[in-house]
């Protein structure tokens, strides 16, 4: 950006404050509209961004301010104007501004850019390359409130924007837009992109198809925060709510069982299944009242500072029949509470259990045993190992199983 030159010699004598009065005059001369673009004070040049009599020529000047605040203001003018720019017809003064406004959303400063966004994000009659060339910004702040308000953009440029992802939050943006449609929430849905999909999901005027849907809640157990707003759509189909009911914790089991537009059949199964939910939480706190864990892991910390936690210590206390020792020891291995070994216990959670093993960095052979020792399982009821003695689940999964009893739910 140039620098503003020496202010004109007739403009010398007066103080800065009458200067500013006078840049931003309507009345004020184009010469010396002219000449206090090059004023050294920035309030003065501020003033003259701001004016809308000064002449595009000028105008074209501040676009090259050394100061971001000046050329922000005079952004946010021009922008203003932007339907009167995108008429076929531009005389030449038109066509000056809109070359200007042109350079000034290639301006290096993003305060610049977003100055231009605020204004046109939402207009109908804006230039279309100028709504285009802001959605594709790569700052946020820039491409956001285009990709999310402006009606100019139809659906292949939406799902152009989709396939080139200029900015982090494009996915994320695109998929806050009011009465998405369906093709648009379809590449959303088909993405990896976690973020946008939970938010195409809190979008309630997103129009998502139902097949979109039944992949999504078939990838929902490893995103816990896809759950809620996959019970709160604003239409479930009865597939799409009872395969949700078996991964949503007790809570949204409850807001799904209580949907009003849910055949009373399914409303009676999901009842019941919140029935047995609430039922197992009961005999966890049993557990709990009858055993007091704190012996056990007063013991099991002395055993954690003499460096003697390991898969031999824990294997040998399971044969030993010291079954609260034993959770105890994993508990702290794992870096978790002893309530969630204590519900995985209770609830013969295999998948808790072979999670829980997997935190504490011990082997699945070990999560074999306690199946059957802690959890009280049979042969047809052990998670076995994968190939080559691997855990069987995902490892998203396993975050999730450990959430889930961290938080009282299984």
């Amino acid at each position: 950006m140039t620098a503003p030159a020496a202010m004109s010699a007739t403009l010398e004598p007066l103080d800065e404050a009458a200067r500013v009065r006078l840049g931003s005059g309507r009345e004020t001369s184009p010469s010396d509209l002219e000449r206090l673009a090059a004023d050294p004070a920035v309030l003065v040049r501020a003033a003259l961004a701001l004016n809308p009599a000064t002449p595009p020529a000028t105008d074209r000047r501040l676009a090259q301010d050394p100061d971001e605040r000046v050329r922000a203001l005079l952004a946010r003018k021009l922008a203003t104007l932007a339907p009167a720019l995108s008429a076929e017809d531009q005389g030449h003064l038109e066509r000056q501004t809109y070359d200007t406004l042109a350079m000034l959303v290639e301006d290096t400063a993003e305060q610049v850019r977003a100055a231009i966004t605020e204004v046109v994000k939402a207009m109908p009659t804006a230039p279309r390359k100028l709504i285009l060339r802001l959605a594709q910004d790569t700052a946020v702040a820039v491409c956001e409130p285009v990709l999310r308000l402006s009606p100019l953009l139809t659906e292949a440029d939406l799902l152009a924007l989709l396939q080139a992802s200029p900015s982090p939050g494009t996915a994320q943006a695109i998929a806050r837009r009011p009465s998405l449609n369906a093709s648009i929430a379809d590449a959303i849905a088909a993405s990896t992109d976690a973020a946008a999909i939970r938010t195409l999901l809190a979008n309630p005027s997103a129009q998502i198809r139902e097949a979109a849907l039944d992949g999504l809640i078939a990838r929902a157990a490893a995103h816990t925060d896809w759950h809620a707003p996959l019970v709160r759509r604003p239409s479930l189909p009865p597939r799409a709510a009872r395969a949700l009911a078996g991964i949503v914790a007790t809570q949204l089991l409850e807001e799904l069982a209580q949907r009003a537009d849910l055949p009373p059949d399914l409303t009676a199964e999901l009842a019941r299944r919140l029935e047995v939910r609430l039922h197992a939480g009961t005999a966890v706190r049993a557990l709990a009242e009858e055993s007091p864990a704190a012996p056990a892991m007063a013991e099991a910390h002395r055993i954690a500072r003499a460096g003697r936690l390991t898969e031999a210590t824990l294997l040998g206390v399971l044969q030993q029949g010291e079954g609260r020792l034993a959770m105890a020891l994993l508990a702290i291995a794992a870096a978790m509470p002893i309530t969630a070994v204590e519900r995985a216990v209770a609830l013969r959670n295999a998948k808790g259990l072979v999670s829980l093993v997997w935190k504490a960095g011990f082997s699945m052979a070990t999560a074999t045993r306690l199946q059957g020792a802690l959890g009280r399982m049979g042969p047809t009821e052990v998670l076995a190992p994968g190939p080559r003695a691997a855990f069987p689940l995902a490892v998203e999964e396993m975050h999730w199983q450990l959430e889930m009893l961290r938080g009282g739910e299984a």
